[in-house]
Protein backbone atom coordinates (compact mmCIF):
# COMPACT_ATOMS: atom_id res chain seq x y z
CA UNK A 1 0.00 0.00 0.00
CA UNK A 2 1.61 3.37 -0.99
CA UNK A 3 0.29 6.47 0.87
CA UNK A 4 1.91 9.19 -1.66
CA UNK A 5 2.51 8.75 -5.87
CA UNK A 6 3.96 10.73 -7.93
CA UNK A 7 1.72 12.24 -10.64
CA UNK A 8 4.12 13.17 -13.79
CA UNK A 9 1.58 15.31 -15.42
CA UNK A 10 0.81 17.52 -12.22
CA UNK A 11 4.45 17.17 -11.14
CA UNK A 12 3.75 16.48 -7.43
CA UNK A 13 3.27 14.01 -5.05
CA UNK A 14 -0.45 12.62 -4.50
CA UNK A 15 -1.93 11.71 -1.10
CA UNK A 16 -4.17 8.90 -1.00
CA UNK A 17 -6.36 9.95 1.55
CA UNK A 18 -7.17 13.21 -0.60
CA UNK A 19 -7.94 11.07 -3.72
CA UNK A 20 -9.75 8.94 -1.59
CA UNK A 21 -11.88 11.86 -0.72
CA UNK A 22 -12.32 13.07 -4.11
CA UNK A 23 -13.00 9.72 -5.36
CA UNK A 24 -16.39 9.14 -2.60
CA UNK A 25 -17.17 12.53 -4.12
CA UNK A 26 -16.90 11.11 -7.82
CA UNK A 27 -19.78 7.70 -6.32
CA UNK A 28 -21.93 10.12 -4.56
CA UNK A 29 -22.26 12.27 -7.73
CA UNK A 30 -22.94 9.32 -10.22
CA UNK A 31 -25.54 8.26 -7.94
CA UNK A 32 -26.60 11.62 -7.51
CA UNK A 33 -26.81 11.85 -12.01
CA UNK A 34 -28.26 8.13 -12.16
CA UNK A 35 -31.49 9.60 -10.16
CA UNK A 36 -31.33 12.39 -12.39
CA UNK A 37 -31.27 11.10 -15.35
CA UNK A 38 -34.06 8.58 -14.69
CA UNK A 39 -36.12 11.46 -13.73
CA UNK A 40 -35.28 12.95 -17.13
CA UNK A 41 -36.25 9.91 -18.90
CA UNK A 42 -39.47 9.73 -16.59
CA UNK A 43 -38.98 6.70 -14.86
CA UNK A 44 -39.41 8.63 -11.32
CA UNK A 45 -40.66 11.78 -10.26
CA UNK A 46 -38.17 13.63 -8.61
CA UNK A 47 -37.59 17.49 -8.01
CA UNK A 48 -34.07 18.36 -8.24
CA UNK A 49 -34.65 21.42 -8.35
CA UNK A 50 -36.54 22.20 -4.89
CA UNK A 51 -36.73 19.40 -2.90
CA UNK A 52 -34.45 19.96 0.17
CA UNK A 53 -32.90 16.25 -0.17
CA UNK A 54 -31.24 16.96 -3.67
CA UNK A 55 -30.67 20.39 -3.56
CA UNK A 56 -28.22 19.70 -0.17
CA UNK A 57 -26.86 17.14 -1.82
CA UNK A 58 -25.85 19.17 -4.54
CA UNK A 59 -24.12 21.46 -2.33
CA UNK A 60 -22.14 18.37 -0.34
CA UNK A 61 -20.78 16.94 -3.77
CA UNK A 62 -20.08 20.20 -5.02
CA UNK A 63 -18.34 21.54 -1.86
CA UNK A 64 -16.08 18.03 -1.46
CA UNK A 65 -14.98 18.53 -5.32
CA UNK A 66 -13.63 22.00 -4.59
CA UNK A 67 -11.87 21.37 -0.97
CA UNK A 68 -9.87 19.05 -2.66
CA UNK A 69 -9.20 20.92 -5.31
CA UNK A 70 -8.14 23.28 -2.94
CA UNK A 71 -6.34 20.92 -1.19
CA UNK A 72 -4.62 20.16 -3.97
CA UNK A 73 -3.69 23.32 -4.19
CA UNK A 74 -1.83 23.87 -0.96
CA UNK A 75 0.08 20.58 -1.65
CA UNK A 76 0.81 21.51 -5.15
CA UNK A 77 2.41 25.38 -3.41
CA UNK A 78 4.45 23.45 -1.12
CA UNK A 79 6.13 21.23 -3.94
CA UNK A 80 6.81 24.19 -6.10
CA UNK A 81 4.27 22.66 -9.28
CA UNK A 82 5.70 25.31 -12.13
CA UNK A 83 3.01 27.89 -13.73
CA UNK A 84 3.32 25.75 -17.20
CA UNK A 85 2.75 22.67 -14.98
CA UNK A 86 -0.16 24.08 -13.22
CA UNK A 87 -1.36 25.63 -17.05
CA UNK A 88 -1.72 22.39 -18.60
CA UNK A 89 -3.96 21.24 -15.62
CA UNK A 90 -5.80 24.74 -16.03
CA UNK A 91 -6.24 24.05 -19.40
CA UNK A 92 -7.60 20.71 -19.57
CA UNK A 93 -10.59 21.95 -16.87
CA UNK A 94 -10.84 25.25 -19.05
CA UNK A 95 -11.42 23.00 -22.40
CA UNK A 96 -13.14 20.50 -20.54
CA UNK A 97 -16.03 23.35 -19.16
CA UNK A 98 -16.57 24.61 -23.05
CA UNK A 99 -17.17 21.00 -23.82
CA UNK A 100 -19.80 20.52 -20.86
CA UNK A 101 -21.31 24.05 -22.45
CA UNK A 102 -21.91 22.89 -25.69
CA UNK A 103 -22.98 19.48 -24.56
CA UNK A 104 -25.76 20.71 -22.14
CA UNK A 105 -26.62 23.08 -25.22
CA UNK A 106 -27.73 20.31 -27.21
CA UNK A 107 -29.20 18.51 -24.54
CA UNK A 108 -30.47 21.44 -22.61
CA UNK A 109 -30.74 24.52 -25.39
CA UNK A 110 -32.87 26.43 -23.01
CA UNK A 111 -30.99 26.04 -19.80
CA UNK A 112 -27.75 25.32 -20.91
CA UNK A 113 -24.86 25.26 -18.48
CA UNK A 114 -22.73 28.53 -19.11
CA UNK A 115 -20.99 28.50 -15.87
CA UNK A 116 -21.26 24.94 -14.12
CA UNK A 117 -18.98 23.81 -11.51
CA UNK A 118 -15.79 23.18 -14.17
CA UNK A 119 -16.28 26.80 -15.26
CA UNK A 120 -16.22 28.02 -11.48
CA UNK A 121 -13.24 25.70 -10.70
CA UNK A 122 -11.33 27.38 -13.92
CA UNK A 123 -11.69 30.27 -12.15
CA UNK A 124 -11.46 29.44 -9.01
CA UNK A 125 -8.09 27.93 -9.35
CA UNK A 126 -6.50 30.70 -10.42
CA UNK A 127 -7.03 32.44 -7.66
CA UNK A 128 -6.33 29.94 -5.24
CA UNK A 129 -3.19 29.15 -7.32
CA UNK A 130 -2.75 33.19 -6.55
CA UNK A 131 -3.00 32.72 -2.64
CA UNK A 132 -2.29 29.27 -1.17
CA UNK A 133 0.51 30.48 0.31
CA UNK A 134 -1.41 32.67 2.85
CA UNK A 135 -2.14 29.65 4.89
CA UNK A 136 -4.29 30.55 7.98
CA UNK A 137 -5.89 33.81 6.68
CA UNK A 138 -7.28 31.41 4.08
CA UNK A 139 -9.90 30.44 6.70
CA UNK A 140 -10.99 34.12 7.24
CA UNK A 141 -11.26 34.72 3.49
CA UNK A 142 -13.12 31.50 2.77
CA UNK A 143 -15.62 32.48 5.32
CA UNK A 144 -15.59 36.27 3.87
CA UNK A 145 -16.05 34.68 0.48
CA UNK A 146 -19.21 32.62 1.57
CA UNK A 147 -20.56 35.27 4.24
CA UNK A 148 -20.75 37.99 0.77
CA UNK A 149 -23.27 35.56 -1.09
CA UNK A 150 -25.56 35.97 1.71
CA UNK A 151 -24.47 40.01 2.14
CA UNK A 152 -24.69 41.30 -1.40
CA UNK A 153 -28.35 39.06 -2.18
CA UNK A 154 -29.30 41.15 1.46
CA UNK A 155 -27.83 44.28 0.12
CA UNK A 156 -29.68 43.88 -3.55
CA UNK A 157 -32.86 43.16 -2.05
CA UNK A 158 -32.79 46.36 0.66
CA UNK A 159 -31.44 48.79 -1.60
CA UNK A 160 -30.04 48.65 -4.83
CA UNK A 161 -31.98 50.06 -7.83
CA UNK A 162 -34.26 47.53 -9.93
CA UNK A 163 -32.09 48.00 -13.19
CA UNK A 164 -29.08 47.08 -10.93
CA UNK A 165 -30.29 44.24 -9.40
CA UNK A 166 -31.38 43.25 -13.15
CA UNK A 167 -28.11 43.79 -14.07
CA UNK A 168 -26.28 41.24 -11.55
CA UNK A 169 -28.84 38.84 -12.01
CA UNK A 170 -28.06 38.51 -15.80
CA UNK A 171 -25.59 36.25 -17.17
CA UNK A 172 -22.75 39.13 -17.83
CA UNK A 173 -22.29 39.33 -13.74
CA UNK A 174 -24.18 36.49 -12.17
CA UNK A 175 -21.05 34.24 -12.26
CA UNK A 176 -20.20 35.89 -9.66
CA UNK A 177 -22.71 34.76 -7.15
CA UNK A 178 -23.60 38.20 -5.68
CA UNK A 179 -27.47 38.16 -6.78
CA UNK A 180 -31.20 37.91 -5.87
CA UNK A 181 -32.58 35.38 -8.20
CA UNK A 182 -30.78 31.41 -9.33
CA UNK A 183 -30.49 31.82 -13.07
CA UNK A 184 -32.42 29.03 -15.15
CA UNK A 185 -29.35 26.43 -15.86
CA UNK A 186 -28.67 23.22 -15.20
CA UNK A 187 -25.69 23.47 -13.40
CA UNK A 188 -24.16 26.41 -11.58
CA UNK A 189 -21.22 27.59 -9.48
CA UNK A 190 -20.46 30.91 -9.18
CA UNK A 191 -17.49 32.52 -8.03
CA UNK A 192 -19.08 33.24 -4.34
CA UNK A 193 -19.55 31.43 -2.15
CA UNK A 194 -17.93 28.59 -3.98
CA UNK A 195 -14.57 30.14 -3.70
CA UNK A 196 -14.84 30.01 0.14
CA UNK A 197 -14.76 26.51 -0.01
CA UNK A 198 -11.89 25.96 -1.97
CA UNK A 199 -10.06 28.67 0.13
CA UNK A 200 -11.19 26.15 2.97
CA UNK A 201 -9.81 23.54 1.07
CA UNK A 202 -6.39 24.93 0.33
CA UNK A 203 -6.00 26.21 4.17
CA UNK A 204 -6.74 22.92 5.12
CA UNK A 205 -3.94 21.45 3.09
CA UNK A 206 -1.48 23.86 4.12
CA UNK A 207 -2.24 22.72 7.78
CA UNK A 208 -2.56 19.13 7.39
CA UNK A 209 1.38 19.67 5.58
CA UNK A 210 2.46 21.44 8.59
CA UNK A 211 0.49 19.61 11.73
CA UNK A 212 -0.86 16.14 10.24
CA UNK A 213 1.72 14.82 7.71
CA UNK A 214 1.79 11.52 9.40
CA UNK A 215 -1.74 10.78 8.65
CA UNK A 216 -1.59 11.61 4.98
CA UNK A 217 0.82 8.76 4.80
CA UNK A 218 -0.84 6.56 6.83
CA UNK A 219 -1.49 3.17 4.40
CA UNK A 220 -5.47 2.95 3.23
CA UNK A 221 -7.99 0.08 3.93
CA UNK A 222 -8.73 -1.64 0.48
CA UNK A 223 -11.48 0.33 0.02
CA UNK A 224 -9.72 3.36 0.54
CA UNK A 225 -7.39 2.09 -2.19
CA UNK A 226 -9.90 1.58 -4.78
CA UNK A 227 -11.11 5.24 -3.88
CA UNK A 228 -8.03 6.43 -4.24
CA UNK A 229 -7.55 4.91 -7.67
CA UNK A 230 -10.89 6.84 -8.84
CA UNK A 231 -9.90 9.45 -7.47
CA UNK A 232 -6.90 10.10 -9.48
CA UNK A 233 -8.78 10.05 -12.79
CA UNK A 234 -11.65 12.78 -11.52
CA UNK A 235 -11.53 14.98 -14.22
CA UNK A 236 -11.68 11.99 -16.56
CA UNK A 237 -14.33 10.19 -15.27
CA UNK A 238 -16.75 13.29 -15.04
CA UNK A 239 -16.43 14.25 -18.29
CA UNK A 240 -17.19 10.34 -19.27
CA UNK A 241 -19.59 9.32 -16.33
CA UNK A 242 -23.25 11.11 -17.75
CA UNK A 243 -22.35 10.28 -21.35
CA UNK A 244 -22.54 6.60 -20.38
CA UNK A 245 -24.96 7.18 -18.31
CA UNK A 246 -27.25 8.74 -20.62
CA UNK A 247 -26.39 6.09 -23.22
CA UNK A 248 -27.02 3.33 -21.15
CA UNK A 249 -30.72 4.60 -20.08
CA UNK A 250 -31.20 4.87 -23.58
CA UNK A 251 -30.52 1.86 -24.94
CA UNK A 252 -32.62 0.19 -22.29
CA UNK A 253 -35.13 3.02 -23.56
CA UNK A 254 -34.96 1.32 -26.80
CA UNK A 255 -35.12 -2.42 -26.13
CA UNK A 256 -38.52 -1.17 -24.04
CA UNK A 257 -37.32 -1.20 -20.27
CA UNK A 258 -39.10 -0.17 -17.82
CA UNK A 259 -41.78 -2.29 -19.20
CA UNK A 260 -45.32 -1.19 -17.95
Amino acid sequence: MTPARFDRFNGFDRFDHLDALRGLAMVWMTLFHLVFDLNHFGWVKQDFYRDPFWTWQRVAIVSLFLFCAGFGQAVAAAQGQSWARFGKRWALVAGCALLVSLGSWLMYPQTFIYFGILHGMALMLVVVRLTAHWGRWLWLLGALAIASKFIAAYALSMGASGQFVARMNSPMMNWLGWITQKPVTEDYAPLFPWLGVMWWGAAAGAWALKHALAMLHKPLPRVGQALAALGRWSLSYYMLHQPVLIGVLMGLSWLGWPRP
